[in-house]
């Protein structure tokens, strides 16, 4: 080997250790810089972009007898950002719910679940923080639940039975549950009837803005109050919807008919929505009826107050329900997909949701290109019982295919422009019974990508 070569191979190592400590040095400055606890600060380029489906504000909500609201900087996951929560429950409430059916939820979830639907005369409190998942922890998450159970407990006097936890964001990654304790008496201090928007504030993640509903029920002795509050925004679909939310009334009524009014209203509201058809780890439904409310006992539920009442409850759920998905990451269309003359319930929702979740369609609603074809495809491969030349398919009032065909004066121009509205309707009748099924859903973008992509940064 000549000089000139061993000169060549030095400069090559020289130029490629050179080339390596600017590429550490590269990723040091685009990691997201850390505190000496370990808290990530925000990155200060990233701008919210509120969805085009917001509603105009967060709602006025009143004010419900029996429930206070406070909320707090714990440094969970990001530095100076609002990410706690904490909700005290008069004495007596009566506490109902529903959960996440996925078999890797978390301890929060699981200990929510041995708690809930329980008579207690003891008062409660619920607990909420935004940042960290405390999913797929193993035993330190249910060491942090816990603490943080036996930590409100201690500050507001109550049974740690009757704290109830919730804990929303990434998966996998211990949570700080001292950051959290470390702010109990704070929010102790601040506990406020009035603050139930800075709660729903708290308690967000890629959501781009609080979600809340409220109704009143008039009684002979007085109105019943529903006010409710949720997140959510991605990681949108049933078995319990993906999500968490918190529903309080100061209504006067048992626990058992509590959460059999819960249960009865989850598939026309939280069950029958999607996004990406991904169920989260920590999906959680709380619903809280003090009873320091003027209305009349809710006792039957087969009299009127209280058929009313549930209608009521149903709308705020519901309500609450479409807000998640007018969130959902990178949504610019709200859909719903209405399924009739389906031979039994089950079969309504599979194809209900079949359509709902395929890419195809949802991709298709978002370049708002009228491929009324990957509808029926969604429906054949659903695995409901379908038959070809009975199936309808209608864009809002137009009818696109029926009989097995285009219809004759199928018109491409008028469903084009149908598709771009910012609602639509996508309407399948599959001819051979009564059984119908409504799901609502929104349309797939680039955005989700870009949300999804750099989540944990």
């Amino acid at each position: 080997m000549g000089k000139g070569d061993k000169d060549w191979k030095a400069k090559a190592k020289k130029l490629k250790a050179k080339l390596e400590r600017a590429r550490q040095r590269l990723e040091r400055l685009a990691a997201p810089p850390t505190s000496a606890a370990g808290v990530i600060a925000p990155p200060a380029a990233k701008v919210v972009q509120i969805s085009p489906l917001a509603p105009a504000g967060f709602p006025d909500l009143p004010p419900v007898a029996g429930v206070e609201f406070a909320a707090g900087t714990a440094g969970v996951r990001y530095k100076g950002r609002t990410d706690v929560m904490l909700a005290r429950l008069a004495p007596g409430t009566a506490v109902a719910g529903a959960f996440t059916r996925s078999s890797t939820r978390a301890a929060c979830v699981l200990d929510c679940q041995a708690k809930i639907g329980k008579d207690s005369p003891e008062g409660a409190a619920i607990l909420v923080n935004s940042g960290n998942a405390n999913a797929f922890t193993g035993a330190a998450g249910q060491a942090s639940v816990d603490a943080l159970c036996a930590g409100v407990a201690q500050t507001l006097g109550l049974p740690a039975g009757r704290v109830f936890t919730s804990s929303t964001g990434v998966i996998g990654e211990p949570l700080p549950h001292e950051r959290i304790l470390s702010v109990l008496d704070d929010l102790s201090g601040q506990l406020d009837a009035g603050g139930i928007e800075a709660a729903a504030r708290a308690i967000m993640t890629t959501d781009t803005f609080p979600k809340g509903a409220m109704a009143e029920v008039e009684t002979d002795t007085g109105p019943i109050r529903i006010v409710g509050i949720a997140k959510g925004s991605g990681m949108i679909a049933p078995d319990m919807a993906t999500m968490l939310v918190y529903i309080f009334t100061d209504a006067t009524i048992p626990v058992a008919s509590l959460q059999k009014i819960v249960s009865r209203n989850l598939d026309t509201s939280f069950n029958a929505i999607t996004v990406d058809s991904d169920t989260s780890t920590s999906d959680a439904l709380i619903v809280a009826a003090t009873g320091k409310g003027p209305g009349k006992p809710l006792t039957n539920l087969r009299l009127r107050e209280a058929r009313d009442f549930e209608a009521a409850l149903a709308g705020v759920m519901q309500d609450l329900a479409h807000q998640v998905v007018r969130d959902g990451e990178g949504a610019t269309k709200f859909v719903e997909i209405r399924v009739t003359g389906a031979e039994t319930a089950a079969d309504a929702h599979r194809v209900a949701m079949a359509v709902a979740n395929s890419p195809l369609v949802k991709t298709a609603i978002a370049g708002e290109d009228a491929n009324w074809g990957r509808v029926v495809a969604a429906v054949g491969k659903s695995g409901a019982k379908a038959d070809r030349d009975l199936l309808t398919i209608r864009f809002g009032d137009m009818v696109l295919a029926e009989k097995g065909w285009r219809v004759p004066d199928y018109d491409e121009a008028a469903a084009s422009a149908y598709m771009k509205n910012q609602e639509l309707v996508i309407g399948v009748d599959l001819g051979l019974g009564t059984a119908a099924k409504s799901v609502w859903t929104c349309d797939l973008t680039h955005r989700y990508i870009d949300i999804n992509a750099d989540y944990r940064s």
